[in-house]
């Protein structure tokens, strides 16, 4: 396929440099996804092995059928339900809080840029549940799974790029973290709107009155963490009880944050209070919801069942070839149809690696596969090895496309952090400013007069002979 033909010079950059401020909240957002990827990453593992192992494989059982909490409040759950509900509500509140700041700060706000990654990532959903039906319509599977390969895990992502060392270029780095932030808006949809059966209309009004009273709170700038935690924990367990996904008070309470700054304002509230909640949810939340979701067995018959039966083999698909093809196919599209440029220092080869990186869809995957089939607990297992094993393919595919192109990518990562005048600012976001070239003169003029020294000391130094220098024969032919 060939890329979009050149158009005038009116026509927009496609994932071209983000300003400044952009590129230093997504490296700092990313930098602490990439460290709880990695321990995402080293919990999956031992929820494998813990399963896996025929001599502690049935405390792993045991363990995650414990149960604790008040019956009185409905709220007698095992670990396992605890981390999905529970621990999953922090995610998707940070997941809020993203998804808030992008659309009022970040590109989100902007309709024209924001066009890209949301046509990217309805299409990298659609094309996944697309794969799937017709995978089950062709093999007479259930269609219950459908959801299951449409999420993306930047986390798992990330710590796959932190293992092989590659290192993206800014604007794929945003372009992923959109991507995974729009999707997570759609993922939080589906969960609300398809897996809602019955509601308890008396506790779903408690947890409306509870948010309310959290957005009235934030508005007459109450502060206080004594204050909101326990009205965050009540809106919560009326919301779980309301049956209604107990995630979505959690992205309700992320979305009611400001994410504006204000003048004297070095952070907005909502960036505060993701800075401080991210690295529970990215360290401790997501790592316990592996540890006890990612448990399934991998024996030769499982795995055998992944790709015989239609709705596992639906899933591997979906998260392989239908998440590559829809996000390079909307980027693609959308480009052709904006008369947008792709960024001189990208190829379209770099939008197919990121599209085959958004496969891995991990922790949202496996909560959708526990809601599809909460009723049948061996397809539920077979599904989340579907989504392990679907996951590891994309990831597969994703490094080889990606290491390809690592030379570039440092080249251009490289030139993204360079500060030769030391003032704090990368020298990329410079170039147009007299003052930067004035100083990296100065620079220059500096460290030649410094050569100048030093060579008439070294001159100064050398033995002289009645017959001159003796560099020339000195220097190796």
């Amino acid at each position: 396929m060939a890329a979009p033909s050149p158009t005038d010079h009116k026509s927009r950059k496609l994932l071209g440099r983000l300003s400044l401020p952009e590129s230093r909240y997504i490296a700092d957002a990313l930098r602490a996804e990439t460290v709880g990827g990695v321990l995402l990453l080293v919990a999956a593992i031992a929820a494998l092995l813990w399963a896996n192992i025929p001599a502690i494989s049935d405390s792993y059982a045991s363990v995650r059928s414990f149960h604790i909490g008040p019956a009185s409040l409905g709220l007698d759950l095992s670990l396992q339900h605890w981390a999905a509900d529970g621990l999953l509500a922090i995610f998707f509140f940070v997941a809020g809080i993203e998804l808030k700041r992008e659309l009022v700060a970040g590109d989100l706000r902007d309709p024209k840029a924001a066009a890209l990654p949301v046509i990217a990532a309805l299409c990298g959903m659609a094309a996944p549940a697309l794969v799937y039906a017709l995978v089950n319509v062709a093999g007479n599977g259930s269609m219950d799974g459908w959801a299951v390969p449409t999420a993306t895990d930047i986390a798992f992502a990330l710590a796959v790029l932190a293992v092989i060392g590659t290192s993206l270029p800014s604007a794929l780095r945003a372009f992923l973290l959109t991507l995974a932030v729009v999707d997570d808006l759609f993922a939080i949809l589906i969960i609300a709107v398809f897996f809602t059966s019955e509601i308890d209309f008396l506790a779903l009004g408690g947890a409306l009155v509870g948010l309310v009273l959290f957005w009235f709170l934030l508005r007459r700038g109450v502060r206080g963490w004594y204050v909101y935690i326990p009205l965050a924990l009540v809106i919560w367990g009326l919301m779980y009880n309301s049956g209604v996904h107990a995630t979505i008070a959690g992205v309700a309470m992320g979305l009611m944050l400001r994410c504006t700054r204000r003048e004297g304002e070095r952070t907005s509230p909502g960036e505060h209070i993701e800075h401080l909640v991210r690295p529970v949810s990215a360290g401790l939340a997501v790592p316990l919801f592996a540890l006890f979701s990612a448990g399934v067995s991998l024996s030769d018959e499982a795995i055998a069942q992944v790709f015989t039966r239609p709705e596992t083999l639906g899933v591997v698909l979906g998260l392989v070839v239908g998440k590559a093809v829809g996000i390079f196919g909307g980027t693609w599209l959308a480009a052709r149809f904006t008369k947008a440029e792709l960024n001189e220092d990208l190829a379209w080869p770099d939008v197919l690696a990121v599209a085959s990186l958004a496969g891995i869809g991990f922790t949202v995957s496996l909560l959708i596969g526990e809601l599809a089939f909460a009723g049948d607990a061996t397809l539920t297992d077979e599904i989340k090895a579907a989504v392990l094993i679907g996951s590891l393919i994309a990831a597969v595919i994703a490094c080889v496309l990606l290491k390809l192109r690592n030379r570039r990518y440092r080249e251009l990562t490289e030139a993204e952090e360079r500060d030769e005048d030391h003032d704090g600012i990368p020298d990329i976001y410079e170039e147009d400013k007299p003052d930067y070239h004035l100083r990296m003169a100065k620079i220059y003029e500096d460290r030649a007069a410094e050569h100048r020294r030093k060579a008439e000391k070294a001159a100064a130094a050398a033995p002289q002979t009645a017959a001159g220098s003796t560099t020339e024969a000195d220097r190796p032919a």
